[in-house]
């Protein structure tokens, strides 16, 4: 099979697709034939080992995980002798987490990893596409940030993957929402249900809550570029600031704010969820979006061939939405 490899850190153009084996399921393991894959930020920032602690979990010298990819949606082409959830033929969506390697024309994993039907109303892209965003979103605010309805919410961040789906999963939830983007992006996030926008550009989201008397129950920096410190003079007196991207001190803040009442900050390793956790948002957020009460949001597809190009348009921080790579585009 061709799969996207990185056998060495650094820029887009370390990522090539060469012919690899195609792996050989187990007794509980399925094998997947990937119809669509997104190519995310954290794919972006493993290859190129940013932060430097990347390199711990994934290999100091060299990337263990040689092939990237998390959340995709495929057929099952095949299923070991033991596996009774799926059978040959079924549409999926998954979420490999931390072992990647949806990038590339098949995977294996396990019948019991974070694996859900794909509605019939969905494309594999959209489905793709829903689960990049959903799988971080969802946790963040049900779990971390206990949003509630009639509460309000800012998202930083909010016209890329996580903060487009932090915006609908919000408005599902009956929350009152903010968002915090480029004015380029304004029309977007208000045709997913942000109820404000703040231009990012040309004002500062605190000044405007400042000067308007806002005070928000959750922040959710879903791009790591705001700090507990800073938000904290607009949240509310128990709010909570919720981030994607983990620093010390952040987890320090963490710690300090981990008890009472007050306001709290909070980061998730969404990521690192129970397998069974997984795939029952999977199934949630694929219920959502087959209603239409959850719309994928992709900004452009690449085909396998292209993946640098993606990886390129992915770096360049201008993406809205998801970027999707279908390894079978053109061959079938």
């Amino acid at each position: 099979m061709r799969a996207a490899v990185n056998r060495r850190y650094g820029g887009p153009d370390v990522v090539e697709v060469v012919e690899v084996a195609t792996p050989v399921p187990n007794e509980h393991d399925v094998l997947i034939r990937v119809a669509a894959a997104t190519v995310s930020a954290a794919d972006s920032a493993t290859r190129r080992a940013d932060p430097v602690s990347i390199r711990l979990a994934f290999g100091l010298l060299r990337p263990r995980m040689a092939t990237l990819g998390t959340e995709f949606a495929g057929t099952i082409a095949a299923t070991g002798s033991a596996v009774t959830q799926f059978a040959v033929g079924d549409q999926v969506v998954a979420a490999s987490g931390a072992r990647f390697g949806a990038h590339a024309e098949y995977i294996v994993l396990g019948e019991r990893a974070a694996i859900a039907s794909k509605p019939p109303e969905l494309s594999f892209a959209d489905a793709a596409a829903v689960a990049e965003g959903g799988l971080t979103a969802l946790p963040f605010l049900r779990d971390g940030g206990q949003l509630r309805a009639g509460q309000s919410i800012l998202i930083s961040g909010a016209s890329g993957s996580v903060g487009t789906a932090a915006i609908q999963l919000a408005k599902v939830i009956g929350a009152r929402v903010t968002a915090v983007c480029s004015g380029a992006n304004a029309e977007l996030v208000r045709s997913l249900g942000a109820d404000e926008v703040v231009d990012y550009t040309t004002a500062d989201f605190t000044a405007v809550a400042d000067t308007n008397g806002h005070r928000y129950d959750v922040i959710f920096d879903a791009v790591g570029t705001s700090s507990f410190a800073k938000s904290a003079p607009v949240l509310s007196p128990t709010g909570r600031y919720l981030t994607t991207v983990p620093s010390p001190t952040t987890l320090i803040r963490q710690l300090l704010t981990s008890r009472g009442s007050g306001k709290r900050a909070r980061i998730l390793f969404t990521g690192l969820r129970a397998p069974s956790d997984r795939a029952a948002d999977l199934a949630y957020l694929m219920r959502l979006a087959a209603t239409g009460a959850y719309r994928p949001v992709i900004d452009r597809r690449f085909a396998l061939a292209e993946i640098a190009n993606a990886h390129r348009y992915v770096d360049s921080g201008r993406k809205r939405g998801n970027v999707v790579v279908e390894p079978r585009n053109g061959l079938d």
